[in-house]
């Protein structure tokens, strides 16, 4: 995959305390991780809930079993905490709050996505933090965004990425004809904050570094799947129109979607022209270029059972092999991959976007994503696997100069 020897990407002078749990906020300080960022993950002695998570590994230990040999996480975590530094923090006891704000003096950001208010109430919240640091940029994601901000009536709703999701209308759109709604396959009410979170961050470091003025940044879940839902409030705005479930077409354009194949489906996009009429020739149907029912992409739509029906005729009596063979690099198209095929495609290999690594204790090799953002004179990408719980307190705490003060 797309290895890399050491911490060498862009932002490689950046120092990113990450209180962050579960999906949305670790996959958004994975990015920055990935992009040379010095990413600490603070985590509770029991560890970030999402490490026993499955799929697990074969030599899997608890999180935080002692000296087991074994590795105390799953995939779900190695996923998104890849190229982190763990240190264990229990922020319900003084000195490790301490330790915490001794971090923030010198970090230039500190992430977390717990409730409204849990972090102030533990006495560590951005009104103290920022006195100790003005500089630092304090970043949050919560699923309805925080009252700093703008005052939601749902600000101390709790939120799971399925409730964002149905929330900004993308459920609603998806799926098929009838039915009242389908999530997207992945988790993409976390994906997304996080993306947007870690984008929010990088703009407000290089603010900060330009003025010497951190600031508060927040992303709620339900305004992040607002965003990636435009199309359902541009629609609506417009003309009053409400989008209906998609199903496998476009609602506008066609062909636009997928088509069924003897073992499986592929995408074709042929809208314009020059594109449908290159997918009728490889067909060998010149007739249809001329067809009344066929003569641009909104007529074809009009006409979709048709035009859907005599495309459908030809994938369904080919392999998915077979139909991407003949219209690769004629019309847009592709196969809908299953993970197997992901694995054996040459294009994920050529641009290092599986990242193979070993695992601590008796485990064979496994792999997540590779980085998708690539770079020519900074390279950046994998270099450090996940971390165990609380592998780095001791490293972290030295680098930083703190001493830790008893409890007692």
């Amino acid at each position: 995959g797309c290895q890399v020897s050491n911490r060498g990407g862009p932002l490689a002078d950046v120092t990113i305390v990450d209180c962050t749990m579960a999906l949305a906020g670790p996959f958004g300080t994975a990015l920055l991780a990935d992009l040379g960022a010095d990413v600490i993950k603070v985590e509770p002695p029991s560890g970030d809930g999402s490490r026993p998570v499955p799929p697990l590994p074969e030599d899997y230990a608890n999180p935080g079993a002692e000296a087991s040999g074994g590795v105390d996480y799953g995939g779900y975590f190695a996923s998104i905490n890849r190229n982190k530094r763990s240190i264990i923090l229990d922020l319900k006891q003084a000195a490790d709050r301490e330790v915490l704000l001794k971090l923030c003096e010198k970090a230039d950001a500190i992430v977390e996505n717990m409730r409204v208010g849990v972090m102030d109430r533990l006495g560590v919240g951005y009104d103290v933090i920022k006195v100790r640091n003005p500089r630092i940029v304090y970043g949050c994601i919560r699923g309805f965004g925080d009252p700093r901000t703008g005052e939601s009536p749902y600000a101390q709703w709790p939120a799971y990425d399925i409730v964002a999701q149905s929330m900004s209308g993308h459920v609603h759109i998806t799926g098929p004809a009838g039915a009242v709604g389908h999530p997207s396959g992945v988790s993409v009410g976390d994906i997304y904050p996080g993306t947007l979170m870690a984008l929010g961050l990088v703009s407000a470091i290089h603010h900060a570094h330009r003025t010497g003025e951190g600031q508060f940044v927040d992303v709620g879940m339900y305004d992040a799947m607002l965003a990636f839902s435009e199309t359902i409030l541009a629609n609506y705005g417009f003309t009053r129109h409400e989008l209906g479930p998609r199903g496998q077409h476009h609602p506008n354009l066609m062909p636009f979607g997928i088509f069924p194949t003897s073992d499986g489906g592929v995408a074709i996009a042929a809208p314009g022209p020059a594109h449908w009429a290159a997918l009728c020739e490889v067909m060998e149907r010149p007739d249809l270029v001329e067809d009344e029912r066929t003569r641009n992409t909104f007529v074809r739509r009009r006409n979709q059972e048709f035009v859907e029906g005599e495309i459908k005729a030809w994938t369904t009596a080919r392999t998915k092999r077979e139909v991407v063979d003949a219209l690769g690099g004629r019309v847009p198209c592709g196969p809908v991959n299953t993970a197997a095929d992901i694995f054996a495609d040459p294009h994920v290999k050529a641009r290092g976007m599986i990242s193979e690594f070993e695992l601590p204790g008796d485990n064979s090799k496994v792999s997540i994503v590779g980085s998708p953002i690539k770079y020519t004179a900074t390279p950046s990408g994998f270099y450090r696997r996940p971390p165990t719980l609380g592998e780095h307190t001791q490293e972290i705490l030295e680098e930083f100069g703190i001493r830790k003060a008893d409890d007692s």
